[in-house]
């Protein structure tokens, strides 16, 4: 009985490009690393549109189901979620601080104040669907500070939502279990 070999022939690899050696860069000084920050303006460089007393620009945010309506107003003042303090409607730090992102991006943090309504999906969600909100209301004010929001994808809709339940199924997608017998 004679048995079969058999042999695998292969091509040699391509010649590859040899990598250029990696170029360290110099640690920047607190100050070079300010001026070296493009994604930020001076709110003084922003050609604002003047809103008038009692005028607002008004946007709506969006996150799977959380919804948030925006009137952003011109000045210093109490900005307002579903008509309580925005530091006290989200208790935690963290969601203040996403919430802020925008103005602290574009420099504008203490010339607007606004007042929200939000419903729908959780604290998180929430959140993150005023921070939209107030990032659309923040770009209708120069090109500028729509160019530096886009950049740092703040304009950006997370359209991700909980895919809903199929028929013969247990969820989404999860099927009932097998059982042999």
């Amino acid at each position: 009985m004679a048995t079969k070999t058999t042999t695998k022939i292969s091509k040699a690899p391509a010649a590859r490009k040899p990598k250029a050696p990696a170029v360290k860069k110099h640690a920047a000084t607190p100050a070079a690393k300010k001026e070296a920050a493009p994604e930020q303006i001076v709110p003084a460089a922003v050609e604002k549109k003047a809103l008038g007393k009692g005028k607002y620009i008004f946007a709506t945010g969006r996150r799977k189901t959380a919804i948030a309506n925006v009137r952003m107003f011109e000045g210093k003042g109490d900005s307002l979620v579903n008509k309580l303090p925005a530091e006290k409607y989200f208790s935690y730090e963290f969601f203040w601080e996403e919430i802020k992102q925008p103005f602290e991006t574009t420099g504008l943090l203490n010339n607007y104040h606004f007042t929200a309504h939000v419903s729908g999906g959780g604290h998180h969600a929430q959140a993150q669907a005023l921070r939209h909100g107030l990032s659309i209301a923040l770009s209708k004010i120069s090109e500028e500070v729509r160019r530096i929001l886009k950049k740092n994808d703040f304009l950006t809709r997370d359209d991700r939502k909980k895919e809903r339940k199929k028929p013969g199924l247990k969820r989404a997608r999860r099927s009932p279990q097998w059982a042999k017998r």
